[in-house]
């Protein structure tokens, strides 16, 4: 089975979250499975929220990837989202490289082995919900005990040379400030505004922003490696601070009832980023005493997560890469969030490793090279046949 076509496939479905109805994607998937003869099981905690694992878990290796994708609108593509054009090149759509390409590259993999004609000893789980926290897909998983902690690899997409072990943490809550109202021409003599209660609280993250976090020794060759490759990708130098730095984005803001009235309303939701070193409960606390008129409800809260770069599914994975583009891979660790933190906090070691275009990621024009799939494909199949005593 090519992982082009069935990359291109994935994409025609609409599974858009919000939503994130994945039914008939998942459908798509289980079809696929049972003509290989891979018994499975539809999870659905939510209806339309549908998630599938094989049959068989408890295996020493889990691949996993997520098939709800961010929505997009139809402005600006050379292809519409979710035509799933396939030209001489790439696979273009919503999801091509996160992560219908890295699903589609599983299931070609899974394929290939059952056509050699060996069994495939490997767990799968194709989960909802990724790009809303995971709630239904993941967490509902793992609360119910349907898949175990074993090596993973989850297929989101990563540079092709460079498998991450790692992510930030994060932070993310929404303020209600609340003001005294008054007529305007009053202000700020009399009248205390929401709005510049959350300005100030702004000022704040700036500050926190440029907080200096201790790298640990065994972090520090990892953060270099994952800098350099952080440029390569994105362009602009002096990246560090993505990965030692709090980052914050205030990405939504809304308040005031009138231009003449002292705003007694504004609402803040914000994204905090956290480096290693950095605790996420401790900086929340920390938030909510220099916000004491604000009313916080925070809706995910977590600590950076590492699987040791010395651990067997990196240098299964590593091995792999090497072997495919005859260089000497290192991971690194990543600057977003995924998955792979609540397997890591269930006990599983984790690398993500998958196809993509990581330029495009959430982004217009969103594609996946042939070449990627193929070979992530091939990678993937490596690591199933070194775990069932083939080479390494």
């Amino acid at each position: 089975m090519d992982p082009v076509q069935i990359c291109s496939d994935l994409i025609k479905i609409n599974s858009d979250n919000p939503p994130g109805i994945t039914t008939e994607v998942i459908e798509y998937i289980s079809d696929i499975l049972s003509t290989l003869g891979i018994a499975t099981d539809i999870i659905e905690n939510v209806p339309g929220h549908c998630n599938l694992i094989s049959r068989e878990q408890g295996h020493p290796l889990l691949l996993c990837g997520h098939v709800d994708v961010v929505p997009a609108l139809n402005d600006g593509w050379q292809h519409p989202p979710h035509s799933g054009i396939i030209d001489e090149a790439y696979v273009w759509g919503r999801g091509s490289t996160d992560m219908k390409g890295g699903c589609a590259s599983i299931l070609s993999a899974v394929a290939s082995l059952v056509d050699d004609g060996i069994d495939p000893l490997v767990s799968l789980a194709f989960v909802c919900d990724e790009e809303v926290g995971g709630p239904n897909g993941i967490h509902h998983l793992l609360q119910k005990e349907l898949i175990m902690p074993s090596d993973c690899i989850v297929a989101e997409p990563t540079p092709t040379i460079a498998p991450c072990i790692g992510q930030k943490g994060l932070c993310r809550f929404m303020m209600n400030f609340t003001g005294t109202p008054g007529h305007s021409s009053l202000y700020p003599c009399i009248g205390e505004s929401a709005i510049m209660e959350a300005v100030e609280f702004l000022n704040f993250l700036k500050s926190v922003h440029k907080r200096e976090f201790p790298v640990d020794p065994s972090m520090s060759r990892i953060i270099d490696h994952s800098e350099k490759v952080l440029e390569e990708i994105f362009g602009p130098k002096d990246l560090r601070s993505v990965l030692t730095k709090i980052m914050y984005n205030p990405g939504v803001i809304s308040g005031g009832e009138k231009a003449n009235i002292v705003a007694q309303k504004c609402r803040l939701e914000v994204d905090l980023r956290l480096p290693w070193g950095c605790d996420a409960h401790q900086l929340l606390t920390e938030i909510k005493t220099h916000a004491r008129n604000a009313e916080i409800t925070p809706s995910s809260i977590w600590n950076p997560s590492l699987t040791p770069p010395d651990s067997d599914i990196v240098r299964r994975v590593c091995a792999e890469i090497d072997r495919m583009y005859s260089i000497s891979s290192e991971p690194i660790v990543q600057w977003a969030a995924s998955d792979a933190r609540s397997l890591r906090k269930k006990g599983f070691h984790v690398v993500e490793y998958g196809p993509g275009d990581i330029r495009t990621l959430h982004a217009v024009d969103e594609r996946v090279s042939h070449d990627d799939l193929r070979r992530a494909t091939e990678i993937y199949k490596g690591v199933i046949l070194s775990y069932q005593g083939g080479y390494l």
